[in-house]
């Protein structure tokens, strides 16, 4: 196994042994093999590029090609106990519309993202006038695929929004380590460098859906 970034050392160490996982944006299947072959899980992937399609087939994953945008949909309810989303929902194009599937698909999602609010990218900003580059954010604009950049407190916003609860969070510094966060609290949206969130859909949205009424077809 390659070893693996920092930020996917970390959201592993979230993950239960035996667990049934869907990586959505699994790239190359660095993170996916580690957690299949380390913990045992019941691992699947979906993936833009054919290519890593490719490589995550010839390293013996279960990945499929398809889009977080159009294809998620067609994934039934609550069928996986983790998904994740990793560095990937600030290069899609509906990220709402995304989040709320993947809360719909998962017991519990794992969504990382780099963090625009950061301070360095602030004074970029403000005393060159362009857009930044960082490590975490290493293309020029007109390269980019990230094309819904984001801070923690935007992030935040959108959880509130998409009827979901954080049930944990964690900043992500330059060097990949994690440190626990309060959600609402002002100082990581300016001096993390990006940040781990675990979701779960709202107790009030649960209910909802255990006791709506069946349609008759």
């Amino acid at each position: 196994m390659r070893n693996l970034r920092p930020d996917l050392a970390a959201i592993s160490a979230l993950i239960a042994p035996g667990a049934r996982v869907l990586d959505v944006g699994c790239g190359e299947g660095d993170l996916l093999e580690h957690l299949v072959n380390g913990k045992g899980v019941d691992g699947r992937g979906i993936e833009l590029s054919q290519q890593n399609v490719n490589a995550c087939v010839g390293r013996g994953l279960s990945v499929v090609q398809g889009d977080a945008d159009t294809d998620l949909a067609d994934y039934p309810s609550s069928v996986f106990d983790f998904v994740i989303l990793s560095q990937t929902i600030q290069a899609t194009r509906s990220p709402r519309p995304v989040l709320s599937h993947l809360l719909r698909i998962g017991r519990k999602t794992i969504v990382s993202f780099p963090n625009f609010g950061h301070w360095r990218i602030r004074l970029s900003l403000l005393f060159h006038g362009r857009m930044p580059q960082t490590a975490t954010l290493g293309y020029r604009w007109y390269e980019t695929p990230n094309i819904h950049l984001c801070t923690i407190r935007d992030f935040v916003g959108l959880v509130q929004e998409s009827d979901a609860q954080v049930e944990s969070a964690f900043t992500l510094s330059e060097k990949g380590r994690t440190r626990p966060m309060r959600a609402d609290a002002w100082g990581p949206n300016l001096f993390a460098q990006g940040a781990i969130f675990v979701l779960t859909k709202s107790r009030t949205s649960r209910s909802q859906a255990v006791s709506a009424p069946a349609h008759n077809a």
